[in-house]
């Protein structure tokens, strides 16, 4: 389906990629790694055939439809929630449009035994089969059925995008590319801005996609559950391992250990080959030999090794105070903005040591509460309160706003580490993907991720004995993310986070608050047994019909309508309607399709001596004929439904 071949990339200071070459298939499940900055978003997008290499080649099947999701995304933005997803619907005209121009141009032609004419009638038959296909669904209920999966409520389908977040925004062009149904998907970073129910959703999905799948993430338990082959890039070349994530990490530990050992190995064979070149360089009777081995080091092919191992780099954090043995208690608290609560009725105790972790859908409450715990929120009703000597560490998706941008990123940690950390520093730093010039750099140039990344270095290597951390390993590749796990794991203070990594949060903590339904309810254990729980209630949800909440709220107080629930049954009813209606429409025109088709044919049987045609042009007539009259039994079907819900709702 997707050749590349031999392609390099390089740039006036480096180069990134020499000689790659691997092939996707339409059932390929591919992980795409790398460290940060090794060329992973480049690769792909020379893919997409959005960038050109400096040299090589990418071929593409001719009927190769490719999806691509970058990390970065804009759209009009003038639409609603569910305007927008449908937009993706509009390319339907276009194939319209040309069954008509190619239907116009064979109705003109009688070179019926011509190459050019069965080409005609092949891209006839293929654009015919695509409308018939993509028609065939139910364009509304399936962009419904994909927002919600991704998170959206019902009720917030019909706002404009505009009011939602970039986050939520890169969550309708994700729906848009599974809408599109390409052949091959090629997604950067689909789970930055996916809680952990969207999570699962998107797995499932990608679990039964069809076609081939190319992904980028850092989120290792998402890698395991929808790739099976991964291709690491490493050192301008790539490693193309037929197995997924975890066990790839173990083939490549197998593999980096032979290639040290032969990298050692030669680098023995130099040292002496050197050493015999410089002392004998000046004798006459051994000018052969040392040319011989000067030729040798030429000719050698020096073996190139990755030295840096993130799973040998240790973060310590410093000693911290000790705080009273309930950090914080909240009873009965409702905490929200104007417009009204966003939870209510919470209780929530964190004692000293623990290590909780917040879930549950974006939206519902998550960093609202981390902003209660630091004081920057107020309550609405109840109680909440601070323990004694809470030395509180907040990490915010937007910490990056305090840095000193006059500062290096060296002089950033430097300023602040204390004791033998300060020699570590530069260790650290690499763990934080920091390495080599880039700790002189100023960090008033670094890029938003990069910032991110300081401001995370620079929290952890601060005293505090309370760190509350809101989805700290963004902008982290997966090694990273491990040395900043082991780290908190070995931290002695109190430690409340808000994380969609399920990988990351497994081992961490023992303790779940989950934000649901306007409620804050406790679990206790660890991440993994907070999944299995909700895995039960999830698979219960997805049996109802009704998607919307249990409870309505109204737009100004957020507390529960009285009058909600003949709301909700009209609501529904008028929702079954037009499912019923849309489904009559679309038999309705898929019988004027096929009728349009069979008599351009009939036209052109009649004005045709018999034998004109070849056997494929009556093999297309006789499936259009089946095809019309099934089309014609679906639409009966449909509009019987149809009399029988409307008579229903008449008698009621």
């Amino acid at each position: 389906m997707i050749s590349v071949s031999n392609i390099c990339v390089s740039f006036a200071y480096r180069e990134l990629f020499r000689d790659v070459s691997f092939t996707i298939d339409r059932r390929d499940r591919i992980a795409l790694v790398g460290k940060n900055g090794a060329g992973k978003t480049t690769l792909i997008r020379i893919i997409a055939g959005l960038q050109e290499p400096t040299s090589g080649r990418v071929v593409r099947s001719s009927d190769c439809r490719i999806g691509y999701l970058p990390q970065q995304m804009e759209h009009a933005k003038d639409k609603t929630v569910l305007e927008e997803a449908l937009t993706v619907f509009f390319h339907l005209e276009e194939l319209h449009r040309r069954m008509d121009n190619i239907s116009a141009e064979l109705s003109g032609r009688e070179d019926y035994d011509s190459e050019a004419y069965k080409k005609l009638m092949v891209d006839l038959n293929e654009v015919s089969d695509r409308l018939r296909i993509l028609s065939s669904d139910n364009p509304r209920g399936n962009a419904e059925r994909i927002l919600t999966g991704l998170g959206f409520k019902q009720d917030e389908l019909d706002r404009p995008s505009r009011t939602f977040s970039e986050g939520w925004n890169m969550r309708i062009e994700l729906a848009k590319l599974l809408l599109s149904r390409p052949d091959i998907l090629l997604l950067d970073e689909p789970t930055n801005h996916l809680d952990i129910e969207s999570l699962r959703w998107l797995e499932q999905y990608l679990e039964t996609f069809p076609g081939a799948l190319l992904v980028i993430s850092h989120d290792r338990t998402f890698l395991d559950t929808v790739t099976t082959r991964t291709i690491e890039i490493s050192l301008t070349r790539i490693y193309d391992y037929k197995a997924p994530y975890s066990q790839f990490l173990e083939l490549r530990r197998e593999y980096l250990e032979q290639q040290m050992a032969a990298y050692q190995n030669q680098q023995r064979t130099i040292e002496k080959t050197q050493e015999f070149i410089e002392r004998f360089r000046y004798k006459p009777t051994k000018s052969n030999q040392v040319q011989s081995r000067i030729k040798q080091l030429e000719k050698m092919e020096l073996i190139e090794v990755d030295h840096l191992d993130n799973s040998r780099i240790r973060i310590t954090f410093p000693e911290v105070s000790r705080s009273g043995k309930v950090v914080f208690n909240c009873r009965d608290v409702s905490v929200g903005y104007d417009k009204g609560p966003i939870f209510t009725g919470a209780n929530l105790v964190v004692e000293r040591g623990e290590k909780v972790a917040f879930a549950g859908r974006n939206g519902e409450g998550k960093t609202t509460m981390l902003k209660l715990l630091t004081g920057q929120k107020s309550v609405m009703k109840g109680v909440f309160e601070t323990g004694y000597n809470v030395q509180t560490g907040y990490y915010a998706q937007n910490q990056d706003e305090l840095l000193d941008n006059n500062l290096t990123v060296y002089q950033t940690l430097d300023g602040i580490a204390v004791g033998d950390v300060r020699t570590r520093l530069r260790d650290i730093l690499a763990s934080f993907l920091f390495r080599g010039e880039d700790v002189d750099k100023k960090a008033g140039v670094l890029s938003g991720g990069e910032r991110s990344r300081l401001a995370m270095a620079k929290l952890m290597l601060q005293p505090y004995n309370v760190l509350l951390l809101d989805e700290p390993t963004n902008h982290m590749d997966i090694p990273s993310r491990e040395v900043m796990k082991e780290a908190l794991k070995q931290y002695n203070g109190t430690l409340v986070v808000v994380s969609h990594d399920r990988t990351f949060l497994d081992g961490l903590v023992d303790k779940i608050y989950e934000f649901r339904d306007g409620k804050v309810k406790e679990h206790l254990g660890g991440i993994r047994e907070f999944m299995e729980r909700r895995k039960l209630e999830t698979l219960k949800e997805l049996e109802q019909a009704d998607p919307a909440r249990e409870e309505v709220r109204t737009e100004n107080t957020g507390k529960e309508s009285r009058a909600g629930e003949p709301y909700r049954l009209k609501k529904e009813r008028d929702k079954t309607l037009r499912k019923l209606q849309q489904q009559v429409t679309h038999w309705e025109n898929r019988i004027e399709q096929h009728e349009k088709g069979i008599a351009l044919m009939d036209e052109k049987m009649l004005n045709t001596p018999p034998g004109g045609f070849g056997t494929a042009f009556y093999q297309l007539y006789d499936k259009e004929k089946r095809e019309l009259e099934q089309a014609m039994k679906s639409w009966e079907s449909a509009h019987d439904e149809l009399d029988k819900f409307i008579e229903t709702i008449q008698n009621e």
